[in-house]
């Protein structure tokens, strides 16, 4: 008798007012929507960030004029408090543009070939290396090579996957040549490497990205190369011995100071309880940075900006960063990350958005594994409420810039917008303001603004 009671109990009093509270937050996530769709700033910020400041590759006059925007910007939003929060950062320099070019090719004779020097490439000098191309598919082969690799120049040239659905893990089994190859090449006493663009797309941009030369080893001439030089390189091969001459202008300055920009909002009742949103303000210095991440760091200063013009008092503390060095470095993560277990702070949650400013379809989480089951339960009671905008809560994983704070016990959310297209414009030229559709980035704002909403409401 006693449980039916408990039972009526139930249906009657305290179902009707889960209800009444999940309508509640069903009617503020529109709201929220319907802000950003038709008020949203994030757009104009992303022009302004692209077009009038620019490349902001760490240690560069565009880096520093970012982080001066990023602080008057902030200032301007009205955060109860505002910082620079300082870190070294690596300072390497591209120079003038790499070439690489065919000299002895039976069928075509001499070609240049559409390339890009990666972050981090050794400098050529003057007239530039030259050798036999070795063609390989893992860093594995060119260790096997051993001996036969010196005095060459090893081409990677394992593409990313096209059968995986989710491009991310497709450049994730292609890219350690990309990041590992160059190094592993120089050590055994290659002259340079080239390296396939980390793209599924079939066409003559150059992708470029970091490549890390540590231990000691000192870095050769590495450049990427366009997908469709990649493949007639490799038909080459098939046929003929080839040589190339590679030409680099790279480098390496001393560290330079630079900053994270950290803007926070005091929470009501629960203070001490930090959501963080944010994306990384440097980019590439071969284009504007626009998906890469100029479209996170303006969607996370969205979520602010939309709190304050709908009158949304947090709870708990939010804190928008916008971190410096996650192309070559994560200087600007790894001294959030100190700062903030130094202080023994407590971050319920961060999210962050650096997959491009496409129509989102979600987010991915990881926490710790002590507490990861039950944080992601909690959150995916949300789901029917983001299930009208397309929007689901799963695994995958969060942000380079935030993963770092799994020891406070939190839940880290990466938004996850559809990456079919992401990787055409990935640390290419072609990664322009013009690329980013306005509609999608604000769709993503507004995604990661109601998630924020749901946390700060309702703890985690």
């Amino acid at each position: 008798m006693k449980n039916i009671l408990l039972t009526i109990l139930l249906i009657f009093i305290v179902l009707p007012f889960i209800q009444a509270q999940d309508d509640e937050d069903a009617f503020k996530i529109r709201e929220i929507y319907d802000q950003v769709l038709t008020e949203g700033k994030c757009y104009g910020w992303l022009e302004y960030l692209t077009k009038t400041v620019g490349p902001r590759l760490s240690g560069s006059p565009g880096a520093a004029a970012s982080v001066e925007y990023g602080r008057q910007t902030f200032n301007a939003m009205g955060f109860d408090t505002v910082w620079l929060q300082p870190c070294m950062v690596p300072h390497w320099e591209r120079g003038k543009p790499a070439s690489a070019r065919i000299v002895n090719s039976s069928t075509l004779g001499t070609k240049e070939l559409n390339v890009i020097a990666l972050g981090g490439s050794g400098n050529s000098g003057s007239i530039g290396v030259s050798g036999e191309v070795i063609e390989v598919k893992s860093i594995d082969e060119v260790k096997k090579l051993g001996s036969k690799v010196k005095g060459k120049v090893v081409f990677f040239n394992r593409p990313m996957d096209p059968k995986q659905i989710k491009t991310f893990s497709a450049y994730g089994g292609a890219v350690d040549q990309r990041v590992h190859g160059p190094r592993e090449a120089a050590a055994l006493g290659a002259v340079g490497s080239i390296v396939r663009s980390m793209t599924t797309r079939i066409d003559d941009v150059p992708h470029s990205g970091v490549t890390y030369f540590k231990d000691g080893i000192k870095p050769i001439p590495a450049v990427a190369v366009s997908t469709n030089d990649a493949n007639l390189l490799s038909d080459l091969l098939k046929t003929e011995k080839i040589r190339v001459n590679v030409q680099t202008d790279c480098k390496w300055l001393e560290d330079k100071l630079s900053y994270n920009v950290i803007g926070e909002i005091k929470g009501s009742s629960h203070p001490n309880e930090i959501i963080l949103v944010g994306g990384h303000l440097d980019s590439w210095d071969v284009a504007e940075g626009a998906h890469d991440d100029g479209a996170g760091v303006v969607q996370s200063l969205e979520v602010i900006n939309v709190f304050k013009e709908l009158g949304i008092k947090p709870k708990r503390t939010l804190r928008c960063v916008w971190f410096m060095n996650e192309e070559n470095g994560q200087a600007g993560a790894i001294a959030y990350a100190d700062w903030s277990n130094d202080l023994n702070e407590r971050h319920i949650a961060a999210i962050e958005s650096d997959r491009g400013g496409f129509t989102p379809r979600g987010f991915t989480t990881e926490a710790d594994d002590a507490v990861y089951k039950e944080k992601l339960k909690l959150a995916k009671r949300w789901e029917p409420l983001l299930t009208p905008y397309g929007l689901t809560i799963g695994t995958g994983g969060s942000g380079a810039d935030v993963t770092r704070l799994k020891p406070q016990m939190g839940l880290l959310f990466g938004l996850n917008p559809d990456s079919q297209r992401y990787f055409d414009y990935h640390h290419a030229r072609n990664d322009v303001f013009e690329a980013v559709n306005r509609r999608e980035l604000e769709l993503g704002a507004a995604a990661m603004s109601a998630l924020v909403y749901l946390i700060d409401r309702h703890g985690l």
